[in-house]
């Protein structure tokens, strides 16, 4: 087993989650972009998507990376605790893919739902969520990853899995795009969207500098509402934080 694999089994066993980061921030990307939130980001990815750059490769990448450096395993009442002293009434649990460890979720879920936070969730949906994260959860902003992102098709969609989220009328479907209406990403996310009755839909450019952000979603904006979609920036790229 390696070392990542043995961290996160020995936390699933303490009922303990673990994390990566956990900062204040505003939402950069989807329905909820520009909002104050508290974000929890969560260590582990099912994918190993290598066709562009990951936003968090520290979550899962460890040929590069040091997983004793980046995960913490950390008490759920910890956790809670210190999500609960934030200011923003919105926790954002993203990852990696957070929903490798939603059975540890659920009492956090629990406590946050409770306390009246608006809690989102960001996953590549691939993995259904629990019964009782659907009910807590006040969004899933679902991202299957398209051909672009170099991960195998059978790995990065899972039919069966985005019936699930479609059904919760919690999801939003967020997708990373790097061509253009005539290219493979835009083709397969037509076809998904078509399939499932993916909505809303939001798409996004793929980019990791101002200038390819501001220029992708330009060139997605007149297509993407010829379709009745949505453009979503992203923000943290524009405003240089996390």
């Amino acid at each position: 087993m390696s070392r990542a694999g043995a961290i996160l089994r020995r936390a699933a066993g303490a009922g303990e989650l673990v994390v990566n980061e956990r900062f204040v921030s505003h939402q950069g990307e989807g329905p909820s972009q520009g909002r104050a939130a508290v974000f929890v980001r969560l260590g582990g990815c099912n994918l190993a998507c290598a066709g562009w750059p990951c936003d968090t490769p520290q979550t899962w990448r460890w040929d590069d990376h040091d997983p004793a450096e980046e995960l913490h395993p950390t008490p759920v009442a910890e956790l809670a605790t210190w999500v609960l002293a934030q200011s923003p009434g919105m926790v954002v649990i993203t990852g990696g893919e957070p929903l490798m460890q939603q059975r540890q979720l659920v009492p956090l879920v629990r406590v946050l739902y409770e306390a009246g936070r608006r809690v989102e969730f960001e996953t590549n949906g691939t993995l259904a969520p629990l019964p009782e994260i659907a009910a807590a959860a006040a969004q899933f902003t679902v991202s299957p990853k398209l051909a672009s992102s170099g991960e195998q098709a059978g790995r990065r969609i899972r039919h069966d899995v985005l019936a699930v989220f479609a059904d919760t009328r919690k999801a939003v479907f967020k997708f990373v795009v790097s061509d253009g209406p005539e290219g493979a990403d835009w083709a397969e996310l037509a076809e998904l969207v078509e399939s499932h009755q993916l909505a809303p839909v939001w798409v996004m450019p793929q980019g990791t500098t101002s200038e390819e952000v501001l220029a992708g979603a330009q060139a997605l904006a007149a297509p993407a509402a010829e379709h009745g979609w949505h453009v979503s920036l992203r923000l943290q790229v524009l405003l240089g934080v996390r």
